[in-house]
Order: C-alpha cells, then structure tokens, then sequence
C-alpha cells in the first residue's frame, strides 16, 4: 500500500481490507471548495498508483449535506477555480471536470453512499462513481445552475445523459427542480433508494466483496461493460466546456444575483434546505442601484 503523510483539510481517508471509505467532512454544508478539491485530487493521484486499493467509497460526515455543491465564491472569484486547473489533466476542460473525470476513471471501483441533499457540483462528482446507493426519503439530489444563471459544468450535462436520457437530462437541466430518491431511482439517477438504516450495512457488504474478488476480474469486468460506450467520445466534456465558456464567467446581472442568494442565506445550513426557493427569490428581487 502506498504510505500517505498528507494532512487532509475536508475529507477524512480510511482503508480497510482494500476498501478506500472517503468521507467528505467540510462544514457547514459540504460544500466543494478550494479544499475539498485539493483534497480529492491528492486521494485521486494516491488511489492511481496503490494497487491495494479495490474499491472506493465516498460518503459524508453531515447527514444533511451529501455535498451541497460547488463553492459560490466562484461566481464571483473565476480566478480562484481556474487556479484549480490540474497540469496532470485534460487541457480541454475546466478545473471540476478534471477533477471528475480523475475521478471516474480510477482503475478501482467506486461508489457514491448518499444521504442528505446534493446539488450541482455535489451531484456531479457522485455521478462520477460507478455506483450511487441512497438513503430513501433521506436524499434529495438537483442540478440548480439554471437558477443561478449558468447550466451544469463539472460534468453534469454528460454524466446525467449517460444514465437518465436525453428527455431527463433536459428535464432535470431547465426546470432546476429538486429530486427525491423515488423519482431519483424512476429516472435512473441512483441505483438504488433503500431504507436508511440498511444502507450502510449494503454498501459495506457489496464493497466487500469486490474487494474481495480475484486481482483483475472487477477491472476486466468494468473495461469490458464500458466498451459498449466505445463508438465514441463518451462523456464529451470538451463540448461542455466550450458551451460552460458561454455562460461562465457570469455576466455583472447573474453575478448580483449571486451575491443576493448569498446574503440571503446561500451556502448556510438554514438557506441550503430550499435553495431552490432562495435562489428564485434572488432572481426575482429588484436590482439595487
């Protein structure tokens, strides 16, 4: 195993009979920031190169906030998440794609355990696992960015087209709802709702147990299953990222807005429950001189 002497700020990293349990620990709400990204890169470049790790099991510490999603601080701060850019990464995309996509194509399998909300970025990086697990009438899961003025850019676009469809996807895009886990599991968001107090026994049994199997046979398997997306470019993150380039940076309107959700509460425990509701208030408030 490789040894690890890195202090983590925002996540906490256990190993156990090959198992990788990488629990997101950023208060108040989870949200994915300067830290959490310096963070999972570092466990991303670690998990590359330890062959003893099999699977990887990203939860939370809070179970409100599975991840509440990207820092707002980038609205208003682009330099800030440009300066996040991995010189290991695809030069092509952003800072969050990169950073998603180290995380899907780790060699090891990985699943998302969900409880709480997760939105936009949050969404994003759990729709990087291979697998989602969720607490039912526990979990609620949306893509807000068209409130916010933007669209999704970490990869949201492709990864939810990849397990809803095209007719979902544009769904859950435009109206910006929020999803609980019946729906969620109807659509194909997340593999499974289950009953909370059965989930993590679930999803320790099932890392288990592929942690278990004989070297190589979950990574043929996975290659194998994936060249069924072989035809072509899949997810096509460059063409998200020069449609993102569209809409981010904001312009000086959507960035005020911004501004207004966040005085009003965003990125709060008591603002994040409706951050729908917080930010159609935030578009509709007359703009101040």
């Amino acid at each position: 195993m490789t040894t690890d002497s890195y202090e983590y700020s925002a996540l906490r990293v256990d190993v156990d009979h090959g198992v990788a349990t990488i629990t997101l620990d950023n208060p108040p709400v989870n949200t994915i920031d300067v830290a959490v990204a310096r963070d999972l890169r570092h466990f991303v470049e670690r998990a590359e190169r330890d062959g003893a790790i099999k699977v990887i099991v990203l939860t939370s510490a809070n179970p409100e906030f599975f991840a509440a999603h990207a820092d707002f601080k980038w609205m208003f701060d682009p330099e800030e998440l440009t300066s996040l850019s991995d010189p290991d990464g695809d030069p092509t995309l952003n800072p969050l794609q990169q950073l998603h996509e180290r995380f899907r194509r780790l060699p090891q399998v990985t699943i998302a355990k969900l409880r709480g909300r997760l939105r936009a970025g949050g969404v994003e990086l759990a729709m990087a696992a291979d697998m989602r697990f969720a607490a039912a009438d526990q979990t609620w899961l949306g893509q807000p960015e068209t409130r916010m003025g933007i669209f999704p850019g970490g990869g949201g676009t492709q990864y939810l087209n990849r397990l809803l469809g095209r007719a979902r996807t544009i769904e859950v895009v435009l109206s910006g709802d929020l999803y609980g886990t019946e729906l969620a599991e109807k659509y194909g968001w997340i593999n499974r709702a289950m009953p909370a107090d059965q989930l993590d026994a679930y999803v320790d049994d099932l890392a288990r147990r592929i942690a278990a199997l004989p070297d190589g046979v979950a990574a043929a398997a996975v290659e194998a299953i994936d060249a069924a997306e072989a035809s072509g470019p899949v997810p096509n993150l460059p063409e998200e990222a020069n449609a993102h380039a569209k809409v981010y940076p904001s312009p000086p309107e959507v960035v005020a807005r911004m501004r207004r959700t966040v005085d009003e509460g965003g990125q709060t425990a008591a603002g994040e429950i409706d951050l729908e509701g917080l930010l159609d208030r935030a578009a509709a408030a007359p703009e101040s001189n």
